[in-house]
């Protein structure tokens, strides 16, 4: 496999080229909405962006912050044919850091806070709304090396308490926080995207859904392909004031299953495909996925940060990886939410450049220029790839951090 390597900037970097493509063998996994690791993730970044706007629109900057840490202790329920109840409430652990002022002006962060899981949990899990129990364990300690050496307050220890946005040294240059690192891949295969559109199909807003008011949203999909025929594990749940008898979540159940073989035919067209559903289902005992709110959540399941979908929407242990968890992380410049992201994108747009399979690994080291990793490996299996133009779609890639932090503000990107 050819090798180039150069510097570019600041960065070193090595472009493999004619690498093997990889074979047809596929794992994936991915977990729906309604998924507790998929409700902590999401609540982790929404939190993150009510901050980051509350900042930009009172003091003109993103502030420092992170909501990377929570974490949902689930409750629980009483689940009845045509009927149930919550008994104990979910807890919500806010765990984080975020600045309470700037410029003496102080930040209501627990009422942003508060009113955004509120908010989030009538959206997606409106029978969970009024059972939430929400702990706060949000600081504003700085990072280590505030070191004091005389009556000089170190400037690291106004970092959560600027005097004003001039306080903030990314406003002059963007330095990675940590020393960690981004992974992307592209493309898809059929498989792969098939995945991603059935959970998506049973978990959120579809006609599906829209038919079904018992289909629940804590889908969970694991598949293997072999290039030839796709075998399924998948889990949907049933919601319990819409079912009024075992008969009827029997019936529910293979309408589900009808569904998925109809998919299957549209999107992997002349494959064979099996599917098991709800495999832990007992129906003779009623032991079966059966919930008052559509979520495991109710039920003492736990749901932390980075342990769901990575940035791509996709857990391919087949695949290049790794464990950040994006979800709550500060926009402005941690490279575990930046870095994956901006990978990601690079490795479309050189799959694009180059009509073949593209790899991409960002390596940071803490302290060090955002724009300038410490390490860039792009592998392509493209034998004839124009290394100028490689190198032209990686340096603009690095000059795209403020206008990423613009889009994660504002919306523009949604982690899935």
């Amino acid at each position: 496999m050819p090798r180039t390597s150069t510097i570019l900037g600041n960065s070193h970097l090595v472009i493999d080229t004619g690498m093997a493509t990889p074979g047809a063998t596929t794992i994936v996994e991915r977990k729906g909405l309604g998924h507790p690791d998929t409700l902590a993730d999401h609540l982790a970044e929404r939190l993150s962006r009510a901050y980051s706007r509350y900042t930009v629109d009172h003091f003109g900057a993103v502030l420092h912050h992170n909501f990377d840490k929570l974490a949902l202790l689930g409750g629980a329920s009483e689940v009845r044919y045509g009927g149930g109840r919550m008994t104990s409430p979910v807890r919500v652990l806010v765990n984080g850091r975020a600045a309470p002022m700037c410029g003496g002006e102080s930040i209501p962060v627990t009422e942003i806070v508060e009113a955004e899981v509120r908010s989030f949990f009538a959206e997606r899990l409106p029978e969970v709304s009024d059972s939430l129990d929400i702990v706060f364990n949000i600081t504003s300690n700085s990072s280590p090396g505030a070191v004091l050496t005389g009556d000089e307050i170190p400037d690291r220890t106004r970092w959560f308490s600027p005097r004003s946005i001039d306080d903030l040294r990314e406003r002059r240059v963007r330095l990675s926080n940590d020393t960690s690192l981004g992974t992307g891949w592209a493309p898809e295969n059929s498989f792969e995207s098939f995945v991603r559109e059935l959970v998506d199909h049973f978990s959120g807003e579809s006609d599906f859904t829209r038919a079904h008011a018992w289909c629940g949203s804590d889908v969970k999909l694991m598949g293997y392909w072999d290039g030839e025929c796709a075998d399924v594990v998948l889990c949907v749940p049933q919601k319990s004031r819409q079912v009024g008898s075992r008969g009827q979540y029997v019936r529910n159940a293979e309408s589900v299953l009808a569904e998925c073989h109809r998919l299957a035919g549209v999107r992997l067209p002349g494959a064979e495909a099996r599917f098991r559903l709800n495999a832990r289902d007992v129906p003779d005992k009623d032991e079966l996925y059966l919930t008052f709110t559509g979520s495991s959540i109710e039920s003492g399941d736990e749901g932390v940060v980075g342990r769901g979908n990575r940035v791509n929407g996709l857990i391919t242990p087949l695949r290049p990886m790794n464990l950040e968890g994006a979800n709550g992380k500060n926009p402005v410049y941690h490279v575990g939410k930046l870095y994956n992201i901006a990978a990601q994108r690079l490795a479309f747009r050189l799959h694009e450049a180059t009509a073949g399979y593209a790899e991409v690994h960002l390596v940071s080291t803490t302290g060090q220029r955002l724009d300038e990793p410490w390490r860039i490996l792009v592998r392509l299996s493209a034998a004839d790839a124009e290394l100028d133009k490689v190198q032209a779609l990686v340096a603009e890639i690095l000059t795209e951090f403020p206008a990423l932090t613009d889009e994660l503000v504002s919306g523009g990107i949604v982690l899935s």
